[in-house]
């Protein structure tokens, strides 16, 4: 039946259009006649071609050529009517058809209107590998089952239904002749129909793309690999990562295993020659894992990967039938970069699975490569954060040298970017101490070691006794000078770096600050006011220079003081309400208070909170100075009456020589009014002398026949340290002189 109907369809532009008799009348109209011209065929009979067509457009041309005679009509021989051509056009279409069914490499299946196989060629009887008298005239689903192919038939229907065609529709097999690799085939649907628009049935072509699909998925692959691998820069999240990717797109099950000093964050080493590093399990992932999957952090035996460690991806022989992922397809490839070995990962196909081929020798390379250099950089990471770590953790000083002054609660949450933030709480003479933050531009590595120099530089101005804001006109110098030595040119302003630094003198509570770039600084006094800006922001150190903003406040004690390094570019400080919420708590602790202002601050930011204390009544001794010679001995006199009552533990002469010299000179090369005054400490005795004369004294060698010049040679002598420090109103020289320890 299908037979005869298959012929039928391949010979349809064999037909004439029209058959007439000896007189030229028509005696017999062929349905395709019927279809396009709209006519019955009783409605010709008996008319001449002339006269059946005069309704109609004209026709160029016709070809008239005997015909089979129509049964049971008399008349004589019977002549066909065929267009000018047709016979010409169908023999050619007739020919094409042959050679496409015969010759061409594209699988050819013609169905029915009913989805039957009429004909398929050579080719796509070879594809499925099933014999070709098995499937003809059988459904299509039917006949695909036994290829272990589902197919769809409701494409089909539609592309019969609508006449549009499907193309490029994927379908994966497994022919019997080949059962264990698996085929791709693209297949596209087109509606044949005749002359009139009939659906006749469906012409199905089959092409085999399983190297063109396995090479798109050999890419999609390897730039998974370069999207989802090394997202972090860290070293175990990194192998699992690449378990991630591979399985089980490549690979059933994988193990990644790192050699033992790069997970302790040490160098690799090189390529072995002879001993193989030590391997510790880093990751692994897959379904069934016979034998048993080592646990992560375990040392592994070389032998597990080969004889040897492969220097290049490299297939292992396969196991035994049901030994589990190890009886299948295993390739072994190192991650190593310029010669250093970071590990090596082994891929492996369940017994059974496509086998690896040289193909995937080289996407196991690429993707093997990525993996290597994202663990590079995270190595490269933990080595610079273990360094930025250590840069930024320099302790504070111990609270005892400052606690007379101010109680500091710290906090610091590294953030692992290298913010380049730090805190410092520094004793200054007089009892008084300096409170800095700061932060360097642009994290990393240099920004770490900027902020390192930074901050030994604030150490060694503070011993000069400046002013905050020219304590920030140095550090800009500094700064300037940094971006030199990093190959900036000059004034580029790079590195740049904000700071806030401020000298709290608990003598009579004067507050001084000086502040570069922004920062989060606020002062709360005891009432429970909240200041938010005590001190106008300044430019940035190492950008626009000085003058940077300064302010002198006058603070009760107990007041408290909040300092933050500044946010990243990326970073918004906190609300003011939110600031006013935390610290509006005078009767809450300073460790209480930077508990809460910590949470609204990001990871990297350094904070500083402080409670002001001032210098109890018994621990300070001043008197005035007449600019008199006389006031030498009264002065005297003065302080060995206040050591007594004291009780410090301090040589008296030491501290009365000290004082004389001070005094003499304040009243020689000083002006009035004149101050001396006395301040006990833990470990140390400080003598301050001020006067209004802006000169300082000097250090001189006097000569062995000079009559003077030697006071301040043997205050040096006899005191642990000395200097001077300017007021607006003149200047300070100071001595300390260390108190015997007990007993």
């Amino acid at each position: 039946m299908y037979g005869e109907y298959g012929q039928a369809l391949m010979a349809q532009d064999a037909e004439p259009l029209f058959t007439l008799d000896a007189s030229g009348h028509v005696i017999g109209l062929s349905h395709v006649a019927a279809r396009l011209f709209g006519r019955r065929a009783r409605d010709a009979l008996g008319l001449t071609v002339p006269e059946f067509l005069a309704a109609f457009p004209a026709v160029e041309s016709w070809s008239l050529r005997p015909a089979p005679a129509i049964p049971d009509h008399p008349g004589g021989p019977a002549w066909g009517l065929w267009q000018a051509g047709d016979e010409d056009r169908a023999g050619l279409d007739r020919a094409v058809l042959e050679a496409v069914f015969t010759q061409s490499a594209v699988g050819l299946h013609v169905l029915d209107p009913e989805l039957r196989v009429l004909r398929v060629n050579i080719v796509a009887v070879g594809m499925r590998g099933i014999p070709e008298e098995k499937f003809i005239g059988r459904p299509l689903a039917e006949a695909y089952a036994a290829a272990g192919v589902t197919v769809s038939e409701s494409t089909l229907r539609e592309v019969l239904a609508t006449g549009r065609p499907a193309h490029d529709v994927l379908v994966s097999m497994h022919p019997p002749s080949d059962s264990p690799h698996e085929r791709i085939v693209s297949v596209s649907a087109y509606r044949m129909e005749d002359r009139t628009g009939q659906p006749l049935g469906v012409v199905a072509t089959a092409v085999d793309v399983t190297d063109r699909e396995r090479a798109q998925a050999r890419l999609r692959l390897l730039h998974a690999a370069h999207e989802r691998i090394g997202t972090s820069l860290d070293v175990e999240r990194t192998a699992r990562e690449l378990v991630d990717v591979a399985v089980p797109a490549f690979a059933d099950s994988i193990l990644v295993a790192l050699t033992d000093a790069v997970l302790q964050g040490k160098s690799p080493d090189l390529l072995p020659r002879e001993a193989a590093p030590v391997l510790r399990c880093a990751a692994t992932g897959g379904g069934d894992s016979r034998p048993p999957t080592p646990a992560p952090g375990s040392v592994l035996l070389p032998g597990l990967f080969g004889e040897e460690l492969p220097t290049a991806p490299t297939l292992l022989p396969a196991g035994p039938p049901g030994s589990g992922p190890a009886g299948g397809a295993r390739l072994v490839v190192p991650l190593t970069v310029r010669g250093q070995i970071f590990g090596v990962v082994a891929f492996q196909r369940a017994y059974g699975s496509e086998p690896y081929a040289d193909d995937d020798l080289v996407l196991a390379g690429g993707i093997a490569s990525r993996t290597a250099t994202c663990l590079e950089n995270a190595l490269r990471f933990t080595r610079e954060h273990v360094v930025m770590t250590a840069l930024q953790s320099w302790p504070l000083r111990p609270q005892e040298t400052t606690l007379r002054a101010v109680e500091v609660a710290q906090r610091h949450r590294p953030g692992g970017s290298g913010g380049g933030s730090w805190f410092d709480v520094i004793p200054l003479p007089g009892a008084r101490v300096g409170l800095v933050v700061g932060r360097v531009e642009r994290p990393g590595l240099s920004a770490v070691a900027a902020m390192s120099r930074l901050r030994t530089a604030v150490h060694s101005l503070t011993t000069l006794d400046l002013d905050p804001h020219e304590v920030l006109a140095r550090l800009h110098s500094t700064t300037l000078r940094l971006a030199l030595e990093q190959g900036g040119p000059a004034g580029a302003g790079e590195p740049t770096a904000s700071c806030t630094f401020v000298v709290h003198d608990p003598v009579d509570g004067r507050l001084e600050a000086a502040r570069a770039g922004a920062s989060l600084f606020a002062v709360v006094r005891p009432d429970g006011s909240v200041d938010l800006d005590p001190v106008a922001e300044g430019p940035l150190l190492g950008a626009h220079g000085p003058p940077f903003a300064s302010a002198t406040l006058r603070l009760p004690e107990g007041s408290t003081l909040c300092l933050a390094s500044a946010a990243s570019p990326d970073e918004k400080d906190p609300a003011p309400h939110q600031v006013l919420d935390a610290l509006a708590h005078p009767d809450r602790g300073p460790e209480d208070m930077a508990d809460d202002v910590q949470a609204l601050l990001a990871a990297d930011r350094v904070l500083l909170v402080a409670r002001t204390r001032l210098l109890p009544e018994g621990d300070l001794a001043e008197w005035p100075v007449p600019p008199e010679g006389q006031a030498v001995g009264a002065a005297r006199r003065r302080v060995g009456e206040c050591l007594t009552a004291w009780g410090v533990s301090v040589d008296p002469y030491a501290v009365k020589v000290v004082v004389s010299e001070l005094v003499t000179n304040a009243i020689r090369y000083g002006a009035a009014p004149i101050t001396l005054r006395l301040i006990r400490g833990e470990s140390r005795l400080t003598c301050e002398v001020s006067d209004a004369a802006p000169t300082a004294p000097h250090l001189r060698h006097a000569k062995a026949i000079d009559e003077g010049g030697r006071g301040l040679h043997i205050c040096a002598s006899l005191a642990a340290n000395w200097g001077v420090r300017y007021v607006e109103d003149g200047k300070t020289v100071w001595a300390e002189i260390a108190t015997e320890e007990p007993g």
